[in-house]
């Protein structure tokens, strides 16, 4: 056990404390003898029951640790001892009120009994013991002087044995705030973990639409050019340069998934790598990757673009590359038509994918994902982007045959704090090269 009391900085144990506090009232106690006046209140000459019962009074100190209450009533006994054999001067005598250095190490012995021992110990030393040790100095002192000798040892114990008490208080108010402030840091770490767990996942359900994308466009970008390959080889090296490019794009991705995926341990030292995130500005770059495999793809923005927050512009990003990926996959050789609409509606911005291939409900159901719910991809995962930002999104087949794609986002107000991730667009219209 360690006390609170410290030296130069350090903790001092226990042991070290009570060893000192014995040694100091021995001193002082075998001191005692050549600071009396030679004309006060002659005193017995020391004798070897005067070393004895000095050593009873103050080197029970050294193991007060171990036993509080067997060292307190040892100390008291033998102080008590002392003054009945006449080898100290009375607790309040003629001489008027002498607090020697026995009676301060018995107070001593009271204060860390108060503040070690247990609550029945504690307890039993200011309802007993001070009493009982009270009356027993009115008893010993001489005619006239017991009530002052009475009140002097139970004012000096009693006060020893409140900052005691003041002094455990404290203590356990210090170590409450210690462990509760220690339980604080475990949930803010927790808190941190789990925040950083989330993002992982966030990011990680990012990369994974991108690399789906890629993949699908190597695929398709694959397949039409075995196809072109003898009546248009350039067309076809073409796009095997483009397979090459996305190849290449993918890879860098997976790294970058694998890199968002360490364990904490492995990245404890080394700074977060997250991928940046697409913003409108990437869209053109995205229907000239589309237009690759073949598909003829119309892309237009009207309207006043405004700032928008980086969760908005990923949104666009990903509604135009999904619905794009599924009409490649499902729609064949088509044309399809990608607008952006900014003032059709006030505090709206339109995002619209509709081709003309085929239609119909066989169509839709190829198109809707069998996976749950928020797995971050194919048309349920469009849903829950949009809904985020607290906008609508509308598929289905149109009359007369295609498939339309229709997202309507609610523009958060201008409060100068949105990042527009990318410039902005006015009244853009790209058409296929050729």
């Amino acid at each position: 056990m360690r006390e609170a009391g410290a030296l130069a900085g350090r903790q001092v144990p226990a042991a070290v404390t009570d060893a000192a506090l014995a040694v100091l009232a021995a001193v002082a106690c075998l001191a005692l003898p050549e600071a009396i006046p030679p004309d006060g209140t002659p005193l017995r000459e020391t004798d070897q029951w005067w070393y004895v019962l000095v050593a009873l009074a103050t080197l029970p100190l050294a193991v007060h640790r171990m036993v509080p209450l067997a060292a307190l009533l040892v100390m008291a006994a033998a102080s008590g001892i002392l003054q009945r054999l006449s080898y100290i001067p009375q607790l309040a005598g003629p001489e008027g009120t002498s607090i020697g250095p026995t009676y301060l190490a018995v107070a001593i012995a009271v204060f860390l009994t108060a503040v070690r021992g247990a609550p029945r110990v504690t307890m039993f030393v200011a309802a007993v013991f001070i009493p009982v040790s009270a009356l027993t100095e009115a008893f010993l002192a001489p005619p006239g002087h017991r009530l002052a000798a009475l009140v002097t040892d139970a004012v000096l114990l009693l006060a020893a044995w409140a900052l005691g008490r003041l002094s455990r208080a404290r203590t356990a108010v210090r170590d409450e705030a210690m462990q509760r402030a220690a339980a604080l840091e475990r949930e803010q770490a927790a808190n941190a973990r789990a925040a950083v767990m989330q993002e992982r996942a966030r990011i990680a359900r990012e990369l994974h639409d991108i690399v789906a994308h890629n993949v699908s466009l190597m695929v398709v970008q694959t397949i039409a050019a075995d196809r072109i390959q003898d009546r248009s080889p350039d067309k076809a090296h073409e796009l095997h340069a483009a397979v090459e490019q996305t190849g290449r794009d993918t890879v860098t991705e997976l790294r970058r998934l694998l890199d968002v995926l360490r364990t904490d341990e492995e990245s404890e030292d080394t700074p977060s790598k997250e991928p940046p995130q697409p913003t409108i500005d990437a869209l053109p770059a995205l229907v000239d990757a589309v237009r690759a495999t073949g598909l003829d793809v119309d892309y237009e923005v009207s309207g006043a673009a405004v700032a928008l927050p980086a969760g908005f512009h990923l949104t666009v990003y990903r509604v135009v590359q999904e619905a794009l990926t599924n009409t490649v996959k499902h729609a064949g050789a088509t044309r399809t038509r990608v607008r952006l609409l900014w003032d059709e509606e006030p505090g709206r911005l339109h995002v619209r994918v509709c081709d003309d291939g085929p239609g119909g409900a066989a169509v839709d159901a190829a198109r809707t994902p069998v996976a749950g719910y928020g797995s971050g991809h194919g048309l349920l995962g469009m849903r829950e982007r949009v809904a985020a930002t607290g906008g609508t999104l509308h598929t289905g087949p149109r009359p007369g045959g295609g498939y339309c794609v229709h997202a309507g986002l609610d523009l958060p107000e201008d409060d100068g704090n949105a990042n527009d991730g990318g410039t902005a667009h006015h009244a853009v219209h790209q058409r296929p090269a050729g």
